[in-house]
């Protein structure tokens, strides 16, 4: 039959090119053309990142579309790099890259689905820069880019909840080995072994050596003692051995303290039942900050080193020790939220002094970046765990009086987009 058909075929070209019939020729051109977009179009279909499922238990495919259609920030007339922080969030029904059933580095307090929250619209929010595209990170151009590299994220929580978020998103690639933890499980560090690539986490709220007096549950029996001209150890000694970092600060600021001066008492802030002179957290962060962006100028470093800006909180009608609640089911629009007094002074002083040190830093040939997501980060206040930070908080009494975490981020979640950024940052300049 095979046979028949493949001599019917040359027959009839033959007679095609005999008589060169025209029309005839034109028309099977067409058909051709047609016939190749078909097949085209239909591989298309076949590449969509869009899934009718709810959740992808596998992502590969839908992520290596990602590596094919990156695009840099460019502006559409191709004239000036976009502000990557300066933008919207628009739907989208893309799914994330995991979800709590298919990545294990989710910590429970982050956990908003496994916690039984019930909606999932806040997955569903691309951020969209005015003037360009942010593409979702590639994790295994990212994972290629980092071969027999090493980063580690610099701060408190909310350092490790963005860890958290990268590990996720990598291990759709290949599983990390967990080669290192503390006691407290806050400085820990993974391995991606077919790359030889290594993510840390390490604890320093302050950036700035610090002594505090805290349980687990973050009730203090003293005021914290802060150095504000000694920076953390911990961070510092492994400074060099680092090829990228991300460093933030800022939140601690705002817990009672004593700061310190060639070991000799400055100030506090908040410490009503000592004798000592109060002195505004816009003095101490300014000091800690300048202190920290000189040693990075000094160091001569030659990885890149990120500075993350202070995150916004979104706790409304008091704060977490008073009843405040993050209940919103949507993105803000732009306006709808103010910065916080406490929350704008960190802005102001990271804005400034990252400002001041930006072309000394250039000097110096040290590569020095603001990882600025305190703007896109203001707009969802519905991507908090709120009270789903515990495990089924209203399984047994749908009033209960929960306290609820208005300041971390659910994951899968916005947090995300940081990982998308972090990416753009990296391979667009």
């Amino acid at each position: 039959m095979e046979n028949k058909i493949l001599y019917n075929w040359k027959s009839w070209w033959r007679a095609f090119n005999t008589h060169n019939f025209f029309a005839i020729k034109l028309g099977v051109s067409i058909l051709l053309v047609a016939l190749a977009f078909r097949i085209l179009f239909n591989r298309s279909l076949e590449l969509s990142p869009v899934s009718e499922t709810p959740f992808l238990e596998s992502v590969g495919p839908l992520i290596s579309v990602y590596s094919e259609t990156r695009a840099d920030h460019i502006s559409p007339q191709g004239k000036a790099k976009c502000d990557l922080f300066d933008g919207d969030w628009i739907t989208d029904k893309t799914e994330p890259f995991y979800t709590n059933s298919t990545c294990e580095f989710i910590e429970q307090h982050q956990n908003c689905m496994k916690n039984g929250r019930p909606d999932r619209d806040y997955l569903y929010w691309r951020w969209k820069p005015r003037g360009c595209d942010l593409p979702r990170l590639d994790p295994w151009r990212f994972l290629d880019l980092m071969r027999n590299k090493s980063w580690a994220l610099i701060g408190d929580s909310i350092s490790r909840n963005h860890v958290q978020s990268l590990l996720c998103m990598l291990s759709v690639v290949e599983k990390p080995d967990h080669v290192y933890h503390d006691e407290g499980y806050k400085n820990r560090r993974w391995v991606f072994p077919s790359y030889n690539f290594s993510l840390s986490v390490l604890w320093s709220p302050f950036l700035a050596q610090a002594a505090i007096f805290e349980d687990i549950n973050g009730v203090a029996s003293s005021e914290i003692e802060l150095h504000l001209d000694k920076l953390d150890k911990n961070w510092t000694r492994q400074y060099n051995d680092l090829d990228y970092m991300i460093l933030s600060s800022g939140k601690w600021f705002v817990k009672g303290s004593i700061y310190y001066e060639n070991d000799q008492i400055l100030g506090c802030h908040f410490c009503p039942k000592r004798n000592i002179t109060e002195v505004e957290i816009k003095f101490a962060y300014r000091k800690v900050i300048r202190n920290v962006f000189s040693f990075i100028i000094a160091s001569k470093h030659k990885g890149i080193i990120f500075y993350r800006a202070s995150t916004p909180d979104h706790f409304e009608n008091g704060e977490w020790f008073s009843g405040g609640i993050c209940e919103r089911k949507l993105p803000a629009r732009h306006g709808e939220f103010e910065l916080k007094e406490l929350n704008r002074i960190l802005r102001d002083v990271e804005l400034e002094e990252f400002e001041k040190v930006s072309p000394k830093a250039a000097e110096n040939g040290v590569n020095l970046k603001l990882l600025d997501v305190n703007p896109l980060s203001l707009l969802r206040p519905d991507a908090h765990p709120g009270p789903y930070r515990f495990f089924q908080p209203f399984a047994k009494d749908k009033n209960a009086k929960v306290i609820n975490d208005c300041l971390h981020w659910c994951l899968p979640g916005p947090i995300d987009t940081w990982n998308d950024l972090l990416m753009e940052m990296l391979v667009g300049g």
